[in-house]
């Protein structure tokens, strides 16, 4: 089954599923395995595994932080894909690998695809790869099976978002708005419009982050779009409560 058949069957479950964040190595590598236990066990239904980057261009202060804690601890991308086919292997759903383009592409893209699938990973992230400059990106996702998802935001023109979702699978990641993760979104009516524009662009499903906190904001988001993500608020929780908070704080969004 790929990503965009499981989604919907768990769509025909839930009203809205809930996908979270992790920055691989952050606080360390225990933890962050400890990590991925509470939330699947609060009943996440896909993760986001972060390989950590030195310039994470998209991210807010606290998971630019995340990235540079773990890559001082001595976090490899090798390390990384372990963890990813450690995970995968043990739990029972879908883990997406998101890192920029320069890990790739120091690898080697059809390499690191080929060591995604390996692992057992369903799709990638990567933010700072637009579609046409994705020509091998997308033929070795293609061959592996996997899903490349693509991002819409706010100032992405109709036309635009027409020719992302050509070359996208899985889902679309829908940002909340404009600039990084983690700072304050406000869910309004010129939003609503925004995410029919989404709507009205592609089939696939549709996932939303960027400023996505509370249970407040997942209501809001039910009917909207298919994935709520929550991201950056999860790492306040463990920096503020620790690693054992985790479990509660994610039940409590549904």
């Amino acid at each position: 089954m790929n990503l965009v058949e499981h989604i919907a069957s768990e769509r025909q479950r839930k009203e809205i599923l809930l996908m979270t964040h992790i920055v691989i190595g952050y606080p360390n590598f225990d933890d962050s395995l400890r990590l991925v236990e509470s939330m699947v066990e609060a009943g996440v239904d896909l993760m986001e595994l972060q390989i950590p980057f030195s310039e994470p261009i998209a991210d807010g202060p606290v998971i630019l932080r995340a990235n540079q804690q773990s890559l001082m601890s001595g976090s490899t991308v090798d390390r990384c894909l372990a963890f990813g086919e450690e995970v995968s292997r043990r739990f029972d759903i879908p883990f997406l690998l998101m890192s920029y383009y320069n890990i790739l592409f120091k690898r080697g893209i059809s390499s690191f695809v080929d060591s995604m699938a390996a692992a057992g990973l369903a799709g990638a992230i990567v933010p700072d790869l637009p579609p046409e400059e994705a020509a091998e990106y997308l033929e070795a996702m293609g061959r592996n099976d996997l899903a490349p998802i693509f991002i819409y935001s706010p100032n992405t023109t109709t036309e635009r978002m027409n020719e992302i979702a050509d070359c996208a699978g899985g889902f679309i990641y829908c940002v909340a708005r404009k600039g990084v993760t983690g700072a304050e979104t406000t869910f309004s009516q010129e939003f609503s419009e925004y995410l029919e524009r989404c709507r009205a662009a592609t089939d696939l499903p549709l996932a939303l982050g960027f400023g996505v906190k509370d249970k407040s904001d997942v209501d809001f988001l039910r009917g909207r779009v298919d994935i709520a993500v929550v991201g950056t608020q999860t790492i306040r929780v463990m920096e503020e409560q620790g690693v054992g908070s985790v479990q509660g704080f994610v039940e409590g969004l549904r």
